[in-house]
């Protein structure tokens, strides 16, 4: 039986080394994906991320950071991300982002559903924040968040 992976996609209409610094700079990153990062994303790095609606900070290893191509990290022990960014004639970038290696059962099966859907979510964010300097996830996961 095949493996679970999370695959979500999106073409951000900026330069593939904006895109770039925009996923491995935590200045950015925070402006739509997370509270705070204990540093850049660069080959193995040992961050600590921190989300605006979870009390806990999350463990991330990157396993690769490979300039305006590829960011590559762990933060579960079961599953790999891996965001690729590819370059277009039109100076815009298509961003993939895959995240997988979980065994195919019932609980890995509603990790899938919503992993894939965080990874959209992710991209969305990103393509508003970076084209247009909007945060959408501002508020957005409010009512997550533990009373």
């Amino acid at each position: 039986m095949m493996d679970l992976i999370a695959k979500a996609t999106i073409q951000i209409q900026k330069p593939v080394d904006e895109v770039f610094e925009g996923i491995v700079n935590p200045e950015k990153m925070t402006n739509y994906f997370i509270s705070e990062s204990s540093g850049r994303m660069e080959t193995g790095a040992e961050l600590t991320w921190q989300f605006p609606e979870f009390p806990d900070a999350f463990a991330v290893k990157v396993i690769k950071a490979e300039a305006n191509r590829l960011v590559s990290f762990n933060w579960d022990e079961e599953s790999t991300v891996n965001i690729v960014l590819e370059a277009q004639p039109d100076q815009s970038t298509v961003v993939s982002v895959t995240e997988g290696g979980k065994p195919y059962n019932e609980e890995n099966l509603k990790w899938l559903i919503g992993n894939t859907e965080g990874w959209a979510n992710f991209l969305a964010c990103m393509k508003a924040y970076l084209e247009y300097g909007i945060q959408l996830r501002k508020g957005a996961f409010d009512f997550m968040r533990k009373k």
